[in-house]
């Protein structure tokens, strides 16, 4: 949904980029054949990186094929021959984006509430369909919308405070990678520093905007000349724990591409939305 969480790309192996890009197409493939074609838009890299620590913590070897892409069908892209470790991230995707949808429908004002009240049916049905497979996600994104509204409601200055519910809401999403209750443990971790990442970014990323529409920003509360270096110094932090989890993991393949996220890609992202910089 941000599409935050992404690999860099230059350092990855031409065969690594090429898997990296057969799990984002096999996920807009899953979206399109369990949601219907308009969830595709749901797709981000946030989501590719879900799937692809879900599979590699999976037994076994994942076959892929070339097929021709639904949108593209001049093109022919990779595609995983077994969709079901791809079956919870598509899952998530279409639940979160719901969710977003009626928060937008709070948050707007004018013909941008309007287009996403018009929006909002067409989702509904692929919302309950995921929902029902899926009950313990329904049941975190929910609360996690909740939390976060009545902090934004309440004017919340306190950035812990307001990053909780997606920290929280993605420690949730990222031990249904695994039924081993030790490794549920770090990927609660994981999960927790990255969901902190999306939300201190995502922030700092729509800070100008929320100034300009009078929105809800918990780095309204911050000094502006402060704002770059405290954030990135709350980034670093989270993208060192997240590293620290992810070398308890038990990665059984993909580990080298989960790694260039984790190591890399986290940093090069915020350094680009933040000030333009490269980490390599």
């Amino acid at each position: 949904m941000f599409g935050y969480v992404k690999a860099c790309k230059p350092e990855l192996k031409i065969k690594e980029y090429e898997t990296y890009k057969a799990v984002y197409c096999s996920l807009c493939k899953k979206l399109g054949k369990s949601y219907g074609l308009l969830s595709r838009f749901t797709l981000s890299y946030d989501f590719t990186f879900l799937a692809l620590l879900n599979m590699s913590l999976k037994d076994g070897c994942d076959g892929f094929e070339r097929k021709r892409c639904a949108f593209n069908p001049l093109k022919k892209c990779n595609y995983c021959k077994n969709l079901d470790a791809i079956d919870m991230p598509a899952a998530a995707a279409m639940i979160m984006l719901y969710y977003k949808i009626l928060d937008n429908i709070v948050d707007e004002r004018g013909f941008k509430k309007f287009k996403y009240w018009c929006i909002k049916p067409l989702f509904s049905r692929a919302h309950k369909k995921a929902a029902k497979k899926y009950p313990q996600i329904e049941e975190s994104v929910s609360e996690y919308i909740a939390s976060q509204s009545a902090l934004e409601k309440a004017n919340c200055t306190s950035i812990d405070e307001a990053a909780d519910p997606t920290a929280k809401v993605m420690e949730k999403i990222l031990t249904l990678c695994s039924d081993d209750e030790m490794q549920k443990r770090v990927l609660q971790r994981m999960g927790y520093c990255l969901g902190r990442y999306i939300y201190l970014l995502d922030a700092a990323v729509d800070l100008p905007e929320d100034t300009k529409k009078g929105g809800y920003n918990v780095l309204k509360n911050v000094d502006e000349s402060e704002i770059k270096q405290r954030i990135k110094q709350q980034l670093y932090f989270c993208t060192n724990e997240a590293a620290r989890a992810f070398e308890l993991l038990d990665i059984k393949k993909y580990k080298t591409i989960l790694g260039n996220i984790i190591y890399l890609g986290l940093e090069e992202t915020f350094l680009k939305e933040l000030d333009n910089e490269r980490s390599v």
